[in-house]
């Protein structure tokens, strides 16, 4: 049972890191409908930034964070 708070604690959280001004090139090319409104980041509002995604890809939190960690973690081309 722990181990599933953990993971949902994990997946609610969400911090950017790296470049983000690529991440966000990146992401836009692999979601055309998003805009550089939707991924506007200022730090410490990662949460409003979630939102405006999560609307956009009309997707779940858990699934927009995933979405975004796979671009972090993607080496840079």
């Amino acid at each position: 049972m722990e181990v599933n708070q953990n993971q949902k604690k994990n997946s609610n959280e969400f911090k950017v890191t790296g470049n983000w001004e690529n991440q966000s090139k990146e992401l836009k090319g692999k979601f055309s409908q998003l805009t550089d409104s939707d991924l506007k980041y200022e730090s410490g509002k990662e949460n409003e930034l979630l939102e405006r995604v999560e609307k956009r890809l009309n997707k779940k939190r858990e699934e927009v964070i995933n979405i975004l960690n796979n671009t972090q973690a993607a080496p840079v081309k």
